[in-house]
């Protein structure tokens, strides 16, 4: 005895339902295989660690842009004395280090 598609079968539902349950599943299977082979790919990841670092540095330099520039734009001196002040004082002490470690090769 074979079942129609619209005579109900023992789950109480019709051959098309069932096939319409099936093809659904099959859908959302092959959406699942797909995002998961997107998510794996070398390439895929690849690209989004390209974007988590240029989204990175972009964060470092409007913060640093935002150290020396005000929000209407205007230079903080106050900030570019400090920083000139910090590179002096590294210069000042590698140009030390460095003729106190050639003093000591004569």
């Amino acid at each position: 005895m074979s079942t129609q598609a619209n005579e109900p079968s023992l789950t109480g539902r019709t051959k098309s339902q069932i096939e319409a349950d099936l093809g659904a599943t099959r859908e959302r299977l092959a959406a699942s295989v797909s995002g998961l082979i997107d998510e794996v790919h070398p390439t895929r990841i690849k690209q989004r660690t390209v974007d988590r670092l240029r989204a990175a540095i972009q964060t470092r330099k409007d913060d640093a842009r935002a150290y020396v520039f005000n929000s209407r734009g205007d230079l903080r001196t106050d900030h570019v004395i400090t920083l000139a002040s910090v590179a002096a004082g590294t210069l000042t002490v590698v140009l030390v280090l460095r003729s106190l470690l050639n003093r000591g090769r004569r």
